[in-house]
């Protein structure tokens, strides 16, 4: 249990003494016919019933047996009390309005009140009947109509504010349940972010440096060169780790293309870049190598949002081919056609795991978070397709 929910309980239990004001009506008859006999037997049964009304109130679980006892004994306590003193009806009220805060089922609450309800008009009835007027054990019919009125009137709403306290527990549990949810889903995202932005800098930082192991003895310039493109990708890895931190971690979709070049060419993987859309950037002949950047209006018709997820499912990609695939050729096509936007990544390698992983796995979530889906196959290669809807306004 929380400190709140504690202090709130604990709050509602000092707020519950007030409602003692109602035994008041316990010594409307000692006023009104004071003798010592009933100012006895009334401040008696006050005392019973405040040890009942805190036993009561310490039980802090809906459907707890000690509430249903509670309950049963100043309902009795009532039952015995009523003949000598019809103040005692007050104990009816309370039996009456403890049940919808103990019985979770309306249906059963309402049962449990009306069998209160008949007990009360039965032996309303004996002692109206069967006892002789002005006698202490006689019960008019006024005060037995009054016992009963109160008994609804108090009892039935408190059905309501009863139903009422059980939505809002059930509002702060799922309300809890979404924070603890959230928190989960967070530390993923965390998670799928860091394998994103860290795992094809790093692997581009590995290629570079065994790369510069190989050429310093036969080509120390080249090695030279190598070794400072380790050192701007290392800064670079370093800047997208800051991004990362503070929300802002795509660099948008063209700049991701010229990085998953960079990539590849270190590897030795040529990267080929179709477009099938409307008036892109010159003459597109398939299989030519094309400028290294989408066509103007894929760009226009991508949200924030889908260019993120766009760019890191094709970092990940291009750093699964240069890690797995050990293909000589990449080729990433944009096409715009029925109703949907397609990415396609295509190399000509040969995948040694089949097994989806976390980069995968990260991949599919991202693009189906946005309506979209993400096919893989491996046949002569592998072919990455991503397809997100296309909006109206955007088309």
């Amino acid at each position: 249990m929380s400190n709140t929910d504690a202090f709130t309980k604990q709050r509602n239990r000092n707020w519950a003494w007030f409602w003692l004001a109602y035994t008041g009506f316990l010594f409307i008859d000692p006023i009104f016919d004071p003798s010592a006999m009933m100012w006895a037997g009334s401040l008696a049964v006050l005392a019973i019933f405040l040890g009942i009304f805190a036993l009561y109130l310490r039980s802090d679980d809906t459907g707890s047996p000690l509430r249903y006892w509670m309950i049963a004994a100043t309902f009795a306590l009532g039952l015995v009390t009523f003949p000598w003193n019809q103040g005692a009806s007050c104990l009816f009220i309370y039996a009456a309005s403890f049940v919808p805060f103990t019985v979770e089922s309306i249906r059963r609450a309402l049962s449990c009140m009306l069998l209160m309800m008949l007990c009360v008009i039965a032996e309303g009835y004996y002692c109206t009947v069967h006892v002789a007027p002005h006698t202490t054990f006689h019960i008019g019919w006024p005060n037995t109509v009054v016992a009963i009125f109160l008994m609804v009137l108090i009892g039935g709403g408190n059905i309501f504010f009863a139903e009422q306290k059980r939505a809002d527990c059930k509002l702060r549990l799922a309300q809890e349940e979404n924070v603890a949810l959230a928190a989960v889903a967070e530390r993923e995202r965390i998670a799928r972010d860091l394998h994103d932005v860290l795992g094809h800098t790093l692997s581009l930082i590995v290629l570079k440096a065994e790369l510069a192991g190989r050429l310093i003895d036969r080509d120390p310039l080249r090695a030279a060169s190598e070794i400072g493109d380790v050192e701007r990708t290392a800064r670079t890895a370093l800047a997208e780790v800051r991004e990362a931190i503070g929300g802002y971690r795509s660099r948008g979709l063209a700049a991701e293309i010229e990085a998953a070049r960079r990539a590849l060419d270190a590897a030795g993987v040529t990267l080929l870049l179709q477009s099938a859309e409307p008036n892109p950037l010159g003459p597109t002949v398939a299989g030519a190598m094309q400028p290294a950047e989408p066509a103007p209006s894929l760009l226009a018709t991508l949200s924030a949002a889908e260019e993120t997820a766009l760019s890191l499912v094709l970092r990940e990609a291009v750093t699964n081919i240069v890690r797995h695939a050990r293909a000589t050729t990449c080729q990433l096509c944009f096409v715009t056609e029925d109703g949907q936007r397609r990415l396609i990544v295509e190399d000509n390698g040969q995948h040694t795991i089949a097994r989806e992983g976390n980069g995968l796995r990260g991949m599919r979530e991202r693009i189906e978070a946005l309506g979209g889906r993400l096919r893989l196959e491996r046949d002569g290669g592998t072919r990455l397709l991503i397809e997100l809807p296309l909006h109206p306004e955007a088309a």
